[in-house]
């Protein structure tokens, strides 16, 4: 990667964090909605906070913004089919997806290694994007799996090297 005298730094940026291996979730709210996202992490341990950034113009934006819980799908390497689903915009990404209604009607997607609850705490706009930080309230999943990443554009697995 070299910058050119017309690199923006959202080009750069952009450029950058292709190279940067990234966890997939999938962070849905009532109604339903949801997305996929590479920007869910932890915040704090006490209390137990984690958040994740939508960009502003996305068309789940509104539904975020007003929500009064979401829930965040960690998924496996096994299923880019559902990241793929959910980061496409104009459909109905609930259409074929297992899921059941959790508290307050937040989508709990079926058949995810791990999920987690949360309230948001704190909304705020970063940039062109939403910053959502949440309190952690309930999680469960189906077990232990490989994550699937996100990487250079592309979805795909991790394998631990042994010793």
């Amino acid at each position: 990667m070299t910058a050119t005298a017309t690199s923006t730094p959202a080009d750069l940026l952009r450029q950058t964090l292709r190279r940067h291996a990234a966890g997939v979730a999938v962070l849905t709210v009532p109604g339903p909605a949801g997305f996929t996202a590479t920007s869910f992490t932890s915040v704090s341990l006490e209390p137990a906070l984690v958040s994740f950034y939508l960009s502003s113009t996305a068309s789940t934006a509104a539904a975020v913004d007003a929500a009064g819980i979401f829930a965040a799908h960690i998924l496996g390497e096994d299923q880019a089919g559902l990241a793929r689903r959910f980061a496409t915009s104009g459909t109905d990404r609930f259409a074929g997806t297992r899921w059941s209604p959790g508290p307050q009607g937040v989508p709990l997607l079926d058949d995810v290694p791990a999920w987690l609850t949360a309230r948001p705490v704190l909304r705020q706009q970063v940039g062109d994007h939403l910053l959502v930080v949440g309190e952690v309230l309930d999680a469960g999943g189906a077990g232990d799996a490989a994550p699937l990443l996100h990487h250079g554009g592309a979805f795909g697995g991790f394998h631990r090297f042994a010793g």
